[in-house]
């Protein structure tokens, strides 16, 4: 028999399964909708870094997908949360596509003359001259940190290579280790669950992104679920040497995958993807 665990929350992944391109995934509204209804808390964590919470939870409901921007859990937000409890008061250069300063509050923003570098999401940002003034830092002694280290993200025109692809070889140049906060690393999971007031083992994690998404939250204690859409790829499973708890064609199913939690409040975990 599968052992069963107490399943009391649902983090999701945003992009590739509930929306692509900001328009809604087939279906994601309703099932998101009666999983709420159903009692279970939630939270969306995402590697998105070029919008604020707020942005991210106006565009989920223009999406129909309705959500309160304290629901939403950005590594810029955490990366700022990690950096103003690290290095208090520093000076800092971040480079990053996208405009997200609300979300970056209590930070002492100066590209100028750097304490610290965070890298965000990928972008036209990330020009040459950008990059090799990011390994001249560190060569310099000046730490860096990277809000995620997601490779891609998936597009209507196809996906898109993230910052993740430009952190070995910045470590390289640098002979520096870049600390990174968001998906796949621990802390991000760790403080969702938190923010849901619950422990790891008591939340459902469901992404697109074998890796970054659903093995990492594995690791972490979490019960993850694959999805079959955004950058999700049938060769990245049929390679990988482990296995998503659960393989769903996409969040639409879910609801039905957490059957007996809602209501009852358990879910079969297995060793095999189903």
């Amino acid at each position: 028999m599968p052992d069963r665990v107490r399943i009391r929350g649902v983090l999701y992944d945003i992009d590739g399964v509930l929306v692509t391109s900001w328009r809604e995934i087939a279906g994601a509204a309703s099932a998101v909708r009666r999983i709420r209804e159903s009692g279970l808390r939630r939270a969306f964590l995402t590697n998105t870094t070029s919008r604020t919470c707020a942005e991210i939870a106006e565009r989920l409901c223009g999406a129909g997908i309705e959500v309160e921007p304290a629901e939403i859990v950005t590594a810029a937000r955490l990366t700022a949360e990690f950096v103003r409890g690290r290095y208090p008061g520093a000076a800092v250069w971040v480079l990053n596509h996208g405009d997200i300063d609300a979300d970056l509050a209590g930070l002492r923003l100066d590209e100028e003359h750097p304490d610290v570098v965070v890298i965000g999401g990928a972008g036209a940002e990330f020009t040459h001259a950008a990059l090799s003034r990011v390994a001249e830092l560190m060569l310099d002694g000046v730490p860096v940190v990277a809000m995620h280290s997601g490779l891609t993200w998936a597009t209507a025109d196809g996906l898109r290579i993230d910052a993740g692809a430009y952190l070995p070889g910045l470590e390289a140049a640098g002979n520096a280790r870049i600390e990174v906060v968001g998906k796949p690393a621990a802390p991000g999971f760790r403080t969702a669950a938190g923010l849901m007031r619950l422990e790891p083992a008591e939340v459902v994690m469901i992404g697109d992104d074998l890796y970054s998404d659903v093995l990492a939250a594995q690791d972490v204690g979490l019960t993850g679920v694959l999805v079959r859409t955004g950058k999700f790829r049938p060769g990245v499973l049929a390679s990988a040497d482990r296995a998503p708890d659960h393989v769903i064609d996409s969040v639409v199913d879910l609801p039905e995958l957490l059957g007996g939690s809602v209501g009852a409040g358990e879910l079969a975990v297995t060793d095999e993807s189903e």
